[in-house]
């Protein structure tokens, strides 16, 4: 009986309660080429651990568009080419101001970095640092970011 209860609900019932994930656009954005490539991470706002910048679609941009917009205001990029197809994806649970979290499904645009400005909308509640792939990977939490930055 137990078993048949435990099956009904992994097949059908747990599945059927699940939030469907939110979508995100983010920016890796890199200088540098071969080995001596570097990504910016930057720190998040509320816990201060480093990621990418990232946000939600933004109407009428494009999502590499909306990629390049999260990187200036995030970063203070403000020259800089993404490419229009994402490199890959991760997934992550955001915390809303409620204090549920939320699943998100993040789409990751490749951004060459040409120019930054020290004077950006988010310049005082952000750390930004470029790093190696390598040291960068380490240093984000979430596993699929981790391996898109090593592959990178």
């Amino acid at each position: 009986m137990t078993r048949t209860l435990r099956g009904l609900w992994d097949s059908y019932l747990s599945p059927m309660l699940q939030r469907p994930k939110r979508l995100q656009v983010a920016a890796l954005c890199h200088r540098g080429t071969g080995d001596g490539r570097e990504v910016l991470l930057i720190t998040s706002r509320d816990t201060g651990r480093w990621i990418i910048p990232k946000g939600w679609p933004i109407r009428g941009l494009s999502s590499p568009e909306a990629a390049m917009q999260e990187a200036w205001e995030e970063a203070g990029v403000s020259e800089g080419s993404a490419q229009e197809k994402s490199i890959g994806t991760y997934t992550y649970d955001k915390r809303m101001r409620s204090g549920l979290p939320v699943p998100v499904e993040t789409l990751v645009y490749s951004v060459e970095v040409e120019e930054m400005e020290k004077d950006f909308p988010e310049a005082r509640e952000r750390r930004l640092k470029w790093f190696s792939q390598s040291d960068a990977a380490n240093l984000v939490q979430e596993r699929e970011l981790q391996t898109l930055l090593r592959d990178f």
